[in-house]
């Protein structure tokens, strides 16, 4: 599913298309690192791993850019507390 994670610049957030509804994890930008302040899964999807699957894609996004990650919601946090694979990433 991470395959499918994009980021949308327009709007400054990572999506997950999933049928037809958008999970979706908002961004700011900072000269070297990515913060993502908030992260949000369709009521209706939560519970799946779906919220998982997008952070696991905007992180490999992220580190394709050369960036660093400021986790700046609680669950972007707890994921990167759980997946060791991507301390290199934390600014």
């Amino acid at each position: 599913m991470s395959a499918s994670v994009r980021d949308n610049k327009d709007k400054s957030r990572f999506e997950l298309d999933v049928g037809q509804e958008v999970a979706f994890a908002n961004y700011r930008l900072t000269p070297s690192a990515v913060i993502i302040t908030h992260t949000e899964t369709p009521r209706a999807l939560r519970g799946r791993g779906i919220a998982s699957e997008l952070v696991k894609g905007a992180l490999e996004l992220i580190r394709r850019d050369g960036r660093k990650v400021v986790a700046g919601c609680g669950f972007v946090v707890d994921y990167l507390d759980k997946h060791p694979e991507y301390a290199d990433l934390v600014a």
